[in-house]
């Protein structure tokens, strides 16, 4: 019959959960990517401005943890998404930890308190990105990801989804910390700073340990957004005449 379809043109669908803020990226093939060989050098990042999100301070190294490997602590509430694309995203982690991390075994601290997909989450798959473009030796010396206040539909994203969105290295690093009381485990008081915030969501989910499951409301809720929290609200208006999104 004309116009049908013979077995030769085959093709595939692959689908996926755009309520987990999954990009599609990291499927596409190499000759789909636009690749590009600027992590291979430090020296390229010397004509970039980070400056604006530096002054978020969304990503910051600190000390140390109790196994001797540098903090990076990341904190999950300040990361403005919608504004800063995937490309600016990785290219400030490359600067990041070429600049201060440049050798020896670090850590992660990522603190998820509070955080809005819409708002804050760049993506299961973006992450996953970024991780598989680090060179192989910052893989080997990234040594565990503390996933801090997790909450119940991170921890069932990750359960489900996160073997075959993660690489199977990244994912057996991360370490989910539901209390900062366990966090000390790891570390010591005096090697992090942990934002009011933070500490604030913490002390509710010790007393109304539901919150984390979201059966009980969090009373805070109001407060979770404060403009002491993160310095977004300060550069949104910088933001809109830079080109973030391209």
């Amino acid at each position: 019959m004309a116009g049908s379809s013979t077995a030769s043109d085959g093709f595939s669908v692959l689908v996926l959960a755009s309520d987990l803020g999954v990009d599609a990226r990291p499927f596409l093939s190499p000759a789909d990517r636009d690749q590009e060989d600027w992590h291979d050098c430090a020296a390229s990042f010397a004509d970039e401005d980070f400056s604006d999100l530096e002054a978020l301070q969304f990503l910051r190294i600190h000390g140390s943890d109790k196994h001797g490997n540098r903090i990076c602590r990341i904190i999950g509430k300040c990361f403005p998404a919608p504004v800063v694309s995937a490309e600016r995203l990785k290219k400030y982690v490359f600067y990041k930890i070429y600049s201060e991390l440049p050798e020896g075994p670090f850590c992660i601290v990522y603190m998820h308190t509070t955080v809005q997909k819409e708002d804050n989450s760049p993506g299961m798959t973006i992450l996953r990105w970024i991780y598989e473009d680090l060179p192989a030796d910052v893989k080997d010396r990234l040594e565990v990801v503390y996933f801090l206040h997790p909450g119940l539909r991170s921890r069932l994203a990750f359960a489900t989804l996160g073997r075959f969105f993660l690489s199977r290295n990244l994912y057996w690093k991360i370490k989910y910390v539901s209390r900062l009381q366990y966090l000390w485990d790891d570390m010591r008081k005096e090697e992090i700073e942990i934002p009011e915030f933070v500490q604030k969501h913490d002390d509710v989910l010790e007393h109304r340990p539901l919150t984390d499951y979201g059966i009980e409301p969090n009373p805070l809720h109001s407060m979770e957004a404060s403009p002491s929290a993160c310095s977004f609200g300060r550069y949104e208006e910088r933001w809109v005449t830079r080109e973030f999104m391209s």
